[in-house]
């Protein structure tokens, strides 16, 4: 049995692996695939030419992007178009004019359209765009390929979309929800997309409904290597997430089904997002969903797709996918609630159970998950006062991140192997898995009525219940068997461990380490019977170590670590002055170049400091050489006064390629009316001094803004235009020193640009 003990931990090991192991594909498909199969080495040839630069909205680059994918287009046969127009985002005050791409294969019959669709611009900081998302591009280009070889005609239309500035806004997606005329028909979208440079591709739902015939379809395809749960649905729900799919959902009522891998999210929207660091095996993963899927929706019936009822679904080695209706979650709960009582009451009778061993019994595990806890809260605040320039990388996954999840998993396993070496002999093994069947069987209850999407985390506890029946049944169990009942639990929740850090930030750790926890008191059937309990403690322990040493030798920046930071020129023409600017909290020796050893406060000198994704504001400031830099002209086109009613139309003019143009209004107002280029704002119509941001701008080519108002005539607001062009390291005027190869520009925050400040007076002083 002490052999057997040896076998089913390695064998647990093995299974630990294979969890995450059977999660993608393993290797690429190459240029001498079958034409009718996707090729990622194929899928390559175009995704380096759409990364060859970085290529955000409104930019050359992403012109020649443009007229490269239209090109490609055109060499499957397709005849694509291009759709431009002004979209105005009230909820955020963005405007934008895209260019997106559609073009569409004709089906044999007249029903709903098949959409599959990316974005093609790349993220506004210098990123390559390669994996966000040009892998969803070429994932698309390859597959329309494969399926044109095999001379098929579909059922359904099959519509090609690559939308514009999703970076700024989803505002591509709008444009053509709201105003392409073949928006109107679409029965399913399948969007490709990514939130980092690798890992497995996740499959999340986008529906108003419920997902019952989405997730049927999904499975009737039968891609080769499924990632997707419904718990991952309910959280994404939950959440106040944005991508192109929740856009047609809420504005067109377009189910969808988007795939996106998160892995590597460290790359995410910067310099690291390129064609050399991207997981090629992601790419194969997006290709394995959308060949069959294609093949598949394209010849369903899509006016089917709606539906009011929900499935709970997750993936599983060799089932692919494990299915079942919503309704079932309560009846399932409650049988689990009555098999647990009535094995209580079997172990009871046989004098195998005994409440004070049951109590005593609780100590350890409870002990184990209260430590996994206070190191899962107080770890990675302890870390980033030992490493404070993590606070640089804003996205909260660190270049080692892998490695502090590994340390932080080991060390809340060596707290658990400890707790329990010290009952080595004292509770027997059922006594000792009471307590965590019974915390597993509230988190299921409260699962079945607030989380219906996590309601298969029954499943791998009804495999522990047979685990303690055969406990309290056999006088000596054979460790292998309840290994074998563990298997649901070890692959469904292995790499929920690892994917919430990931996707989540470092900052989530905590819910790593009490759900590793958690999952070793699932296992407590053959684990509680390891007479080696105190040197798997030390074992963790010293692996914990091995960890940290292995996180602490690649914690500093180097070139393939790159260091994130910050610098802006911001030249403010009323008062005839310039600063240096930066969101770096610690400065490195490029920024204090600039900067110096004694930056001022940033908030001294600047009142309009623009904001990011993760409120990071500037944070130091320092004097710069004023320059004469063109920049934005303000042009009256008319002042009227129709009873007590004031219209003011003016407009902006470009002396210079700008990027960005945000205007403020300079006092608390209420607007008759308000457009932007002919844009009318419908509902944002009052502003006050800590809300007087009117607009954000994204420049396309060299765009004017036209602003007209109604105000009452006793009012003469002034305005302040903050102007970003994103040519700090490569301009006329100032000049620059180049970062070194340990450095990349920092994400999520309008960085390496001119920031001119001036203030508009539109009005005139009296009317004629």
């Amino acid at each position: 049995m002490k052999n057997a003990s040896v076998v089913s931990f390695f064998l647990l090991l093995g299974l630990i692996y294979f969890s995450f192991y059977s999660l993608m594909p393993q290797t690429i498909s190459s240029l001498t695939a079958p034409e009718v199969e996707f090729s990622t080495e194929r899928a390559l040839i175009p995704l380096k030419e759409i990364s060859k630069a970085p290529h955000y909205v409104g930019t050359a680059e992403n012109k020649r992007v443009r007229e490269f994918l239209i090109q490609s287009l055109q060499d499957l046969g397709l005849s694509p178009e291009t759709q431009q127009g002004y979209v105005l985002n009230e909820r955020r005050g963005r405007m934008n004019q895209p260019v997106n791409i559609i073009a569409k294969i004709k089906g044999s019959e007249a029903g709903k359209a098949l959409l599959i669709f990316s974005h093609y611009d790349s993220a506004l900081t210098p990123s390559f765009g390669t994996s966000d998302a040009g892998s969803g591009v070429v994932a698309i280009l390859e597959s329309l390929r494969a399926y044109q070889a095999s001379g098929k005609q579909p059922k359904n239309d099959i519509i090609i979309l690559f939308t514009d500035a999703e970076e700024v806004g989803l505002v591509g997606a709008k444009l053509f929800v709201r105003s392409h005329p073949w928006a109107k028909n679409i029965g399913l979208a399948l969007n490709f997309e990514a939130r980092g440079s690798g890992g497995p591709s996740s499959m999340i739902v986008e529906t108003n409904q419920g997902n019952k015939n989405l997730i049927k379809g999904f499975v009737e395809a039968n891609p080769e290597f499924p990632v997707a749960s419904s718990l991952l649905y309910s959280v994404y729900k939950m959440l106040p997430n944005d991508t192109d799919s929740t856009i047609l959902r809420e504005e067109g009522d377009i189910d969808g089904l988007f795939f996106a891998f998160i892995d590597d999210h460290f790359d995410y929207h910067t310099a690291g997002d390129n064609f050399e660091r991207m997981d090629r095996n992601s790419l194969e993963h997006q290709g394995s969903y959308l060949m069959p899927l294609l093949h598949y929706f394209a010849d369903a019936d899509l006016e089917q797709v709606k539906s009011e009822e929900d499935y709970v679904y997750t993936n599983f080695p060799l089932l692919k996918m494990i299915a079942y209706p919503f309704s079932w979650v309560m009846p399932s709960t409650c049988v689990a609630i009555l098999l647990f009582i009535g094995i209580l009451f079997f172990g009871f009778r046989k004098g195998k159970l005994k409440w004070r061993s049951i109590l005593k019994g609780s100590v350890p595990f409870l002990s184990a998950v209260f430590g996994a806890l206070f190191v899962g809260l107080y770890g990675w605040s302890s870390l980033l006062k030992l490493y404070p320039h993590y606070q640089e990388i804003l996205h909260g996954f660190t270049y080692n991140g892998h490695a502090y999840i590994a340390l932080f998993v080991s060390l809340s396993l060596a707290i658990a192997w400890f707790m329990y070496a010290k009952f080595q002999k004292e509770i027997t093994a059922a006594n000792l898995f009471v307590s965590p069947l019974l915390i597993w069987l509230l988190i299921n209850i409260f699962l079945a009525i607030y989380l219906k999407g996590a309601a298969y985390f029954i499943l791998p506890f009804y495999c522990a219940l047979c685990s303690f029946w055969l406990l309290l049944k056999q006088e000596k169990t054979n460790p292998i068997l309840h290994w074998v009942l563990a298997i649901p639990a070890v692959v469904l929740f292995s790499p929920l461990i690892q994917t919430f850090p990931v996707g989540l930030g470092l900052k989530t750790i905590v819910i790593s380490t009490v759900f590793t926890v958690l999952l070793f008191g699932l296992l407590l059937s053959f684990l509680s019977g390891y007479t080696y309990k105190k040197y798997l403690a030390q074992g963790f322990l010293v692996l914990a170590l091995v960890f940290f040493g292995l996180a602490h030798h690649t914690s500093d920046f180097n070139e393939d670590r790159k260091k994130p930071n910050s610098l802006m020129y911001f030249q403010d023409l009323e008062a005839q002055k310039a600063y240096w600017l930066t969101y770096d909290t610690i400065l490195d020796d490029w920024t204090s170049s600039y900067l110096g050893t004694e930056p001022k406060t940033a908030a001294t000198v600047v009142t309009s400091a623009a904001k990011s994704k993760y409120n990071s504001g500037y944070t130091f400031a320092a004097d710069a050489p004023a320059k004469a830099i063109p920049h934005y002209q303000s042009r009256l086109i008319r002042d009227t006064l129709v009873g007590d009613q004031r219209t003011v139309t003016f407009k902006l003019i470009p002396e210079k390629k700008a990027n960005v143009l945000r205007l403020y209004v300079d006092q608390e107002i209420t607007f008759t009316s308000l457009a932007f280029n002919g844009q009318a704002v419908e509902k944002n119509l009052s502003y006050t001094e800590s809300n007087n941001r009117l607009l954000t701008f994204y420049v396309y080519e060299m765009d004017a803004l036209e602003v007209s108002y109604t105000i009452t005539q006793d009012l003469q607001p002034t305005f302040t235009l903050l102007e970003y062009s994103f040519d700090l390291m490569d301009n006329p005027w100032v000049e620059m020193k180049t970062r070194t190869n340990r450095m990349m520009p920092k994400p999520f925050v309008f960085n390496d640009a001119l920031v001119i400040k001036q203030i508009i007076t539109p009005h005139r002083n009296a009317l004629e």
